[in-house]
């Protein structure tokens, strides 16, 4: 559905997208990450039209996005991260005025408009004037103006952006919804939506691609050292020494105790696991083992793994 080749966008001396390549297939759900400033909404411009490229080669759905612009946007549907909406418009009004924008007429654009009104939960607001929705209504009516056209593909730059938790909810569970018959690609900040409503991941950092990957497989490759967590009683430098003798073990931290148990966090090389050999211990020093837990990799992690700046 998007195919995207050594693409690049400079200003003047800065280059805010850094020949970056990947595709997404029809179909998928697709979370495309990066800090502030990484240059994720530039890329998503660029894919949509409204910005040309340094250099480079996009397509959606195999129409050329700088050489056949107006058959590639027929193609997609797009919401900005500021939605820009005609407030003084009533709901059903707006969606009727994008409709007939995009092409859509009489028999078409009605059938659209009770489609999306349907599909975005807007019916029971559709004759209200925009300005005076939620901010979570308003960003369903763009999600409506996205949809009105029948695009295959959608992009959504930050659509859960300042929404309270109810309304994010509700965006999500949208999404979700159009995931089955859209591909859909989506760039948020929330990495816990991106692992629930997306099987694919794209990180973006300092304008190049990172990583591009399922994110049960971006939290297997993890470099970074795992954690287990263990709640011993006896003398705590003895403990804290035998611990860190162990191999795989890169570092071993103590908390202060609040009780009788001392509390430890043992740093281990990827891949390993030294929970049998951290048992085995406390059963020949006789150090009674309340708890040994080992944590998983979060996609979060991974994240500030890909992007960190150290």
């Amino acid at each position: 559905m998007i195919e995207i080749d050594h693409l690049t966008k400079r200003y003047s001396r800065h280059t805010a997208v850094d020949d970056i390549s990947f595709s997404v297939g029809l179909g998928e759900v697709v979370g495309f990450l990066g800090p502030n400033g990484a240059g994720k909404t530039t890329t998503l411009r660029m894919l949509t039209g409204y910005l040309p490229p340094s250099s480079g080669f996009a397509s959606v759905d195999g129409h050329d996005v700088f050489r056949a612009p107006l058959a590639a946007r027929r193609k997609i549907g797009y919401l900005p991260e500021s939605v820009p909406l005609y407030l003084d418009m009533r709901v059903r009004e707006y969606l009727t005025f994008r409709g007939q924008i995009k092409g859509l007429r009489s028999r078409d654009l009605k059938r659209r408009l009770d489609e999306v009104l349907d599909q975005c939960g807007l019916q029971s607001v559709r004759r209200k004037m925009i300005k005076t929705l939620s901010k979570g209504f308003r960003q369903r009516v763009g999600i409506a103006d996205a949809l009105i056209h029948d695009p295959p593909l959608l992009i959504l730059d930050e659509p859960t952006n300042g929404l309270d938790p109810n309304q994010i909810r509700a965006i999500r569970k949208l999404i979700k919804s159009l995931g089955e018959k859209h591909t859909i690609l989506v760039s948020t900040h929330i990495l816990s939506e991106v692992a629930m409503l997306c099987n694919k991941i794209i990180i973006i950092d300092n304008g190049r691609i990172k990583a591009a990957d399922s994110p049960t497989n971006l939290v297997g490759q993890m470099r970074a050292a795992g954690r287990i967590s263990a709640e011993l009683k006896g003398p705590s430098g003895d403990i804290g020494k035998a611990l860190g003798n162990i191999a795989g073990v890169k570092k071993v931290t103590h908390e202060l105790s609040k009780d009788a148990w001392e509390h430890f966090s043992i740093f281990v090389e990827s891949g390993t696991d030294a929970r049998e050999h951290i048992a085995n211990l406390a059963q020949k020093h006789l150090w009674p083992l309340r708890s040994l837990f080992r944590h998983e990799a979060t996609l979060e992690e991974v994240f500030v793994e890909l992007t960190r700046k150290d």
